[in-house]
Formats: structure tokens, C-alpha cells, sequence
């Protein structure tokens, strides 16, 4: 199935600060990392959460060309409004690479039910599989009691058996620390046949949990971002159940 960026030297600043109204770290391409470690956010549940919406701008050129011929069009609500055929049709997956210190390997991800495990190897569980971009999205838990057993997580995304789509969406993924601000990735950048992205990786560095933007969009599914990043994993055709489609 399959995937697909760097890093900066210095230690002023690994991180934008984000707001204080917003309480929220961002990682960009000029900062890219941030210590869980330094901020004493390296125990309990991580909260790993994906949303995403339609842009406006895909929907609304067309309707507003129409007002002056049909104006109660305005007073429609912007779901209505957006929720057409190519809406519907954008079904975002999160998942997440694991490897621990014991050499175990494996994927956790709605496809093929592989849900994982918050209290048990792979210390990571998804919950749940938004099909429609609802406001809760999805999310997956990381344990981070059990840090010294995890060597490194790729959290990525992937559309579902359906049109590529991620220049057409609002994707962020939310980090939600034990403690400290929550760390935000953005999947803002234009890449209209990709269909599957790479966007953070957890690493334990040297007993210290570093969590760092990735990014990388690829045109394939699982099996080119394991290749991407060396996973060394066997991968095969999967299809979610009638009831989670």
C-alpha cells in the first residue's frame, strides 16, 4: 500500500509557540520538533486526534454566481451548502506505524481492524472511524507510561478507497499532552494525487521523547511510506467491513 520532509540546527527555538489564547504549539517547516521530555509531558495518555474539513472555497464559487437568480440560496445553512458528492466521497484514515525496544513492528489503523492496544504492546489504540469529518474526527492513544518500550511511531493519514483529496481539505492533526500545550500539524500543503501522508513521528531519543513534523505525501498507500521510512513490513490489499464503511 503507501507515503512521503527535515530538520533544523540551533537550540533557540524548536517550536512555534502558537498564542497564548490558542495554548497551542504549531510545528512548521522552519521548526519542526519539540521534547515531550522538556515539557514534563512525557507520561500518561498522548490524545492523537485528526479533523478535517472541505475547503469553502471548492463549493462556494459556483453558489455565488447563481445568488441573483435564486437569493433564498443565501439562507441555506454552509453544511448544506458544502455537503455534495465530492464531500462525502473524502473519507480520512488515521494510523500509526509502531516500532518498540523489543524489535516488535506493526501498524495500527482502521483497515483490517488493527485497533491496538493502550495498556498492552503496541501501547497505542485507535478509537473509532470518522467517515465524514464530524467535529470529534478520530482519535488514537499513546501510553506513554510505557515509553521505554517504544523506540518510534509514524502517525500518518490515508484516504480510503476514494478520490484524492487532501487539496481539498482542512486536515490537522492535535496532539493533546498529559500536560503542557497541545502541538498541532497542519496538512495545508498542495498535493492533489496523494493519498497518503506521513505527518509525525514520536521518537525516544536517548530516553528523551522528541515528537517531529513529517509531512510527506505520497501517491501510494502503507507500504510506500514503510519503504519510505524502513519499516520492512509485508503488505497486502485490505478493506474495511460493510458496517464501517
Amino acid at each position: 500500500m503507501g507515503f512521503l520532509d527535515g530538520l533544523l540546527s540551533g537550540r533557540t527555538a524548536d517550536f512555534d509557540s502558537g498564542s497564548s489564547a490558542s495554548n497551542a504549539i504549531e510545528l512548521t517547516k522552519r521548526h519542526q520538533q519539540v521534547s515531550l521530555t522538556r515539557q514534563g509531558a512525557a507520561t500518561g495518555n498522548l490524545r492523537v486526534n485528526l479533523t478535517w474539513r472541505m475547503r469553502t472555497s471548492d463549493f462556494g464559487g459556483p453558489q455565488r454566481g447563481s445568488l441573483f437568480r435564486h437569493p433564498f440560496k443565501a439562507l441555506k445553512p454552509p453544511e448544506v451548502l458544502g455537503h455534495g458528492q465530492s464531500m462525502v466521497n473524502v473519507d480520512l484514515d488515521l494510523g500509526c506505524l509502531f516500532e518498540l525496544t523489543d524489535g516488535t513492528k506493526g501498524v495500527v489503523q482502521p483497515l483490517g481492524g488493527y485497533l491496538g492496544d493502550v495498556n498492552a504492546p503496541p501501547y497505542v489504540k485507535l478509537s473509532g472511524d470518522d467517515r465524514f469529518g464530524s467535529a470529534s474526527g478520530e482519535t488514537m492513544y499513546v501510553n506513554l507510561d510505557h515509553r521505554d518500550a517504544i523506540k518510534r511511531l509514524l502517525v500518518f493519514v490515508y484516504i480510503y478507497d476514494q478520490t484524492p483529496a487532501f487539496d481539498r481539505t482542512h486536515a490537522v492533526v492535535t496532539l493533546y499532552p498529559s500536560n503542557g500545550p497541545r502541538i498541532e500539524i497542519g496538512l495545508d500543503e498542495r498535493h492533489p494525487q496523494a493519498r497518503s501522508c506521513a505527518v509525525v513521528m514520536i521518537e525516544n531519543v536517548k530516553d528523551e521523547l522528541i515528537v517531529r513534523r513529517e509531512v510527506k505525501f505520497v501517491y501510494g498507500f502503507q507500504g510506500e511510506l514503510d519503504r519510505l521510512y524502513g519499516w520492512g513490513l509485508t503488505w497486502g490489499r485490505g478493506y474495511k467491513s460493510k458496517a464501517d464503511r
